[in-house]
């Protein structure tokens, strides 16, 4: 039985293959920040003339602000008040979800067609 020689793939390939991984990568988490889709919250519950009793701070909580650099509890108001917001939108859900469901079929398909390929290949058909 003859060893079995995979393909080669040419330098310049490589480097496609590379920079498509990277830009993927970074699309997939650059696009939802640029669309709002996620890391920021909705709105801020905002307090005139906060205090850090108002904001409900500790002193441990507040020692621990000032040593942040933050002297005063309005200074540090939007980042304590600045909740994220839980609510969950539906549409983007399921089409999140068929996104990722359909990529996997297409993945196991596109998989078990190069693995009988690679059998077919390196068995000559033989069962």
């Amino acid at each position: 039985m003859a060893k079995y020689i995979p393909p080669n793939q040419s330098k310049a390939l490589q480097w496609l293959d590379i920079i498509f991984v990277v830009v993927a990568i970074f699309a997939a988490l650059w696009l939802p920040l640029q669309a709002g889709w996620a890391g920021v919250s909705r709105a801020i519950d905002k307090i005139d003339n906060p205090t850090w009793e108002a904001l409900g701070q500790t002193p441990a909580q507040v020692e621990q602000w000032v040593k942040l650099g933050f002297a005063d509890a309005a200074s540090a108001h939007d980042i304590i008040q600045n909740k994220f917001d839980y609510s969950i939108d539906w549409v983007q859900l399921i089409i999140m979800t068929i996104v990722i469901v359909g990529y996997f079929v297409f993945l196991f398909r596109a998989s078990d067609k190069e693995y009988r390929e690679v059998i077919e290949e390196r068995f000559n058909g033989k069962k």
